[in-house]
């Protein structure tokens, strides 16, 4: 059983938004896309047309995700299943806030900033690492064993892809490194032993003619 999971982060959201969702953690903020996202998007599409005929797509249910990965099923006719457990880390109180407003007048939480060190477990009334991790491995494994050989698409946030990563590189830490918009992360999983194979992979952002189809060839 070979699987190779393709983590993607979601593409640039609207900062504007007030946009909100109800998910099982509570009321998350729930922006679309905007403009450069929705680009961005398109430019992904190419890419993993280009790249990879998947077995299954799995998609967080946050709007970001979705508007994220449709281009690519729009020109698949490929079906996506969401899983709440993709879904971003809850920071209870700080839901929906700036960065300024979140860090202004805290010292602590730009030490952490500035130090490099994951700050929504400091979140009141948010999720903990741990928690992050409680439920985004066994979604992970869920997506393995329904795939068990092959390739699967995971759509998700900068928070999830950490946990699932972190765990497999044995690391302590909740964040780690910061994933670019749409970028592509990914672990190859054989024989139940995951292993990390690419991080962070914008190619098609930086050198989008790379992916375009030539002339005449199939869509």
């Amino acid at each position: 059983m070979t699987v190779r999971l393709l983590f993607i982060r979601h593409a640039r959201p609207d900062l504007a938004s007030r946009d909100f969702r109800e998910s099982p953690r509570g009321r998350q903020w729930d922006p679309p896309l905007d403009e450069t996202g929705r680009e961005q998007a398109e430019v992904l599409a190419g890419r993993l047309r280009a790249m990879i005929s998947p077995t299954a797509v799995f998609a967080s249910p946050f709007r970001r995700c979705r508007e994220t990965i449709q281009p690519f099923l729009a020109a698949t006719q490929v079906g996506a299943e969401t899983d709440e457990d993709l879904g971003e880390v809850f920071i209870g109180r700080w839901e929906g806030m700036s960065f300024e407003e979140i860090v202004s007048g805290v010292e602590e939480l730009a030490r952490r900033f500035r130090e490099q060190e994951a700050m929504f477990s400091m979140a009141p009334g948010g999720e903990s690492g741990s928690e992050l991790r409680a439920r985004v491995l066994p979604a992970v494994e869920r997506i393995v064993g329904a795939v068990r050989d092959g390739v699967a698409l995971v759509v998700t946030h900068g928070g999830v892809i950490n946990a699932y990563l972190g765990h497999v590189l044995g690391l302590g830490q909740d964040l780690f490194f910061l994933p670019d918009h749409a970028s592509i992360n990914t672990v190859r999983v054989d024989g139940g032993r995951p292993e990390v194979r690419f991080l962070n992979d914008v190619r098609h952002l930086t050198d989008p003619a790379l992916f375009v189809p030539p002339a005449g060839a199939e869509p």
